[in-house]
């Protein structure tokens, strides 16, 4: 398929899942999530659905940062209510990730591997941390992500404009697009690990 070369460059998320292991879906419950996982989920790629990639991985790895995280033994609370902005969009990327569903979810065996209600919303915004709580420990942390320090090119707002009026040659679109990606690609591959953009805070 025809994807832009730095998705497989992206950081890769490790996970392990016990029902999965259990019914023979991954070797030893081992599931591993790239990038392309979430575009394809998303059916696009944009700084949202990689900010939500890169959201999930830290609030993964601080809670769990001597062993992959165990999928679906994690809770995740949306700071927003579900139909608000993007909040829809980053909750479908980290349901992925981590297995936490909301009331549509998986409901469980004898009391095991159920991944229903795990993911909730607030009612009303609460600031833009998402909360990931470990049910083993109850550990909890606040990840948030500031992409205001990956900005895009000053040249979008008309490019864009000019698409949504039908206004635009190929060139323009493909400007368009190249731009759009390369801004991705920056905040995937350069700012990843940037605790200016990926801040994650202990809850007590």
């Amino acid at each position: 398929m025809n994807f832009p070369d730095f998705y497989g460059q992206a950081p890769v998320i490790r996970t392990h899942d016990p029902f999965a292991a259990m019914l023979g879906a991954a070797s030893g419950g081992v599931l591993e999530y790239h990038y392309l996982d979430a575009v394809r989920l998303a059916g696009h790629s944009c700084p949202t659905v990689a900010g939500a990639f890169l959201i999930g991985r830290a609030g993964l790895a601080a809670l769990y940062p001597d062993e992959p995280a165990e999928r679906g033994a994690i809770a995740v609370h949306m700071p927003a209510p579900e139909k608000e902005g993007v909040t829809g969009v980053m909750a479908q990327v980290l349901t992925l990730l981590t297995g936490a569903a909301s009331d549509n979810g998986f409901h469980g065996i004898a009391g095991r591997f159920k991944r229903q209600g795990l993911l909730s919303f607030s009612e009303r915004r609460e600031g833009e941390a998402i909360l990931f709580k470990r049910l083993d420990t109850r550990a909890t942390v606040a990840v948030r992500l500031d992409i205001s320090q990956v900005p895009g090119d000053p040249a979008q707002g008309e490019r864009l404009a000019a698409i949504l009026q039908d206004r635009a040659d190929d060139a323009l679109r493909t400007a368009f697009a190249n731009a759009w990606q390369d801004r991705v690609r920056r905040l995937l591959l350069e700012f990843a690990d940037d605790p200016g953009v990926i801040q994650v805070t202990p809850v007590q």
